[in-house]
């Protein structure tokens, strides 16, 4: 007769114990978007809208054609410099009739002077004769059609959406990146995610100038470079590694110098 336990089955190596779920009350809170409080942002952007209450753009446009070409212009161009090329241009053709009519050639020669003048000139008259075979003529007030047309991706696209017909959207360019991050208002890697991050954070009320106002803070006062703290209105509120000065510029102050075509709406 075998003895006990003769026929147990031999011990096999000891399983990893499995991890428990955090107990009730005790999850991992998720990362904050930004490093200010909803109240802290709030105040930022009430500077902003004191400084300048109705921000405009800086290139030059007459309607939401010319705007939608300058903004396809401006891709690795100043704005100065698009509306040097542009002044004779939009004279010309400020409909996508007119700009077709043109002719590419023409195009070319007239904003030869911004960088790859070449490939804009091609795709300028390509997106004029799209808006006249599918949307006649008219510029679409929507992002998925903007973005079909040649040369228009999505930042085009919200800028001529918030700039011609008044959508709260973000375009991402190089100002608002560095901001996003360097303010740890907004950080994300890419301008997708500083766009996602700011439509999360930034109070509705404040969504449709919100664009102009950081191209406009970056452009002038967070610069690339080195940001010039002394003359900026949120420098109190400011979190960023960077900041050199505490004490905000008086908004009274901030008015007066604020650039051309952002002038606040004269007071009663």
């Amino acid at each position: 007769m075998a003895p006990p336990g003769a026929f147990a089955k031999r011990a096999g190596p000891a399983k990893p114990t499995p991890k428990r779920p955090p107990a009730a009350g005790k999850a991992r809170a998720a990362k904050p978007l930004a490093a200010y409080s909803a109240d802290e942002i709030r105040a930022i952007f009430e500077r902003f809208r004191a400084v300048a209450p109705e921000p405009k753009g800086e290139l030059d446009h007459v309607n939401p054609f010319t705007l939608l070409v300058a903004v396809v212009l401006s891709a690795q161009a100043t704005d100065v410099g698009v509306n040097k090329a542009t002044r004779e241009l939009f004279r010309l053709a400020d409909t996508p009739a007119k700009m077709v009519a043109l002719g590419e050639d023409r195009v070319r020669d007239l904003i030869k002077t911004i960088g790859l003048f070449r490939n804009k000139a091609k795709n300028t008259i390509l997106l004029s004769q799209a808006l006249i075979d599918r949307f006649g003529g008219e510029v679409p007030a929507d992002r998925d059609a903007l973005v079909s047309l040649p040369g228009v991706g999505r930042k085009t696209a919200n800028v001529v959406l918030n700039g011609a017909f008044g959508q709260p959207t973000l375009a991402v360019d190089t100002h608002i990146l560095r901001l996003g991050n360097r303010l740890r208002l907004a950080p994300g890697k890419t301008p997708d995610e500083v766009e996602a991050a700011l439509l999360k954070v930034i109070p509705d009320e404040f969504l449709r100038h919100a664009h102009h106002w950081l191209i406009l803070h970056g452009r002038y006062v967070c610069k690339a470079r080195k940001p010039d703290c002394a003359q900026c209105v949120i420098a109190d509120l400011c979190r960023s590694d960077e900041k050199t000065n505490a004490v905000p510029l008086p908004l009274a102050i901030a008015r007066a110098g604020y650039p051309r075509g952002s002038e606040p709406a004269a007071e009663a």
